[in-house]
């Protein structure tokens, strides 16, 4: 039984408005369909697949007391776009070209520090001629 592709991911967070808002503006990301679970949350669609499920707790979990992802990651394409929108909702960006395959990874963080990279193949970056010295880059956290 091989395994196929990440279903999705679980994210808890004490800034429920805050996410949902910030994935939507910064992503593209919209809000869909959830189970009526009797917690609060938010699944957060990437076409009609449902990849961000928010979970609403009463405090922030902390790290080392709750689980927490190194980050996660998409794939897409529109890459000069996707530049053009964290720069113009200034959003801290750091971009990696992946040795050995040369995708470009766009890495940022939403409003609670989660890692997330967008992953964009080689030919859309050298199609688009931006190197990673040429983009803005994110700020340490």
């Amino acid at each position: 039984m091989p395994i196929g592709r990440l279903e999705h991911v679980n994210v808890r967070t004490a800034n429920l408005d805050a996410m949902i808002e910030w994935y939507g503006r910064v992503l593209g990301m919209k809000p869909g369909w959830r189970p009526p679970f009797k917690f609060p949350g938010a699944w957060l669609y990437c076409g009609d697949q449902p990849a961000v499920h928010l979970v609403g707790m009463p405090r922030q979990p902390t790290p080392g007391e709750e689980l927490r992802l190194e980050h996660f990651a998409f794939s897409a394409t529109g890459l000069v776009e996707m530049v053009k929108r964290l720069e113009a909702e200034k959003v801290p960006y750091a971009p990696i070209r992946v040795p050995g395959s040369n995708e470009l990874q766009i890495n940022v963080h939403d409003p609670d520090g989660n890692h997330i990279h967008i992953d964009f193949s080689a030919a859309e970056a050298d199609a688009a001629n931006l190197q990673a010295g040429e983009f803005g880059m994110m700020s340490p956290t």
